[in-house]
């Protein structure tokens, strides 16, 4: 009897184990999954220069770094013409622009450095104040 009872649990387990893993991914009420949410809270993050990434280059015939920028960083690539754009803050207000063409042999890495803490329910939307009201220049001097 105690043979039969073990065989059972152990059944059930399985079972349980196997519709754990044939389970359809967790979305919400629009069709967004839970890491869909993740990634683009993400994202947004990034755009405010709050995620550490590194990003390298790699030579696919050598396989040779041929670049590496490492900093608060955001990306696009802002088509299929193997180009991959990328703005990194350094310090304070030190920025810097980087535009990668990337060959048929070429490959871009993107690594997120550490862990972020943001929501995987609730879009976060920032409004920096700042923004709104435009920054004027004025230049006086003679004219020819």
């Amino acid at each position: 009897m105690k043979h039969k009872g073990k065989i059972a649990i152990a059944g059930i387990a399985m079972a349980l184990v196997a519709l754990t893993g044939c389970a359809a991914p967790v979305t919400t009420s629009n069709g967004e999954s839970d890491a869909d949410k993740v990634r683009e809270n993400i994202a947004l993050e990034a755009e405010a220069f709050q995620v550490q990434r590194t990003i390298n280059v790699i030579d696919g015939i050598s396989g040779e770094i041929t670049f590496t920028a490492e900093g608060r960083c955001s990306f696009e690539y802002p088509g299929d013409n193997g180009r991959v754009d990328a703005v990194c803050k350094y310090g304070p207000s030190e920025y810097r622009t980087h535009t990668f063409i990337i060959g048929d042999q070429d490959k871009v890495i993107i690594a997120q450095e550490a862990a972020i803490d943001v929501s995987e329910y609730h879009t976060k939307v920032i409004i920096k104040p700042q923004n709104i009201i435009p920054e004027f220049g004025l230049s006086v001097g003679e004219d020819k």
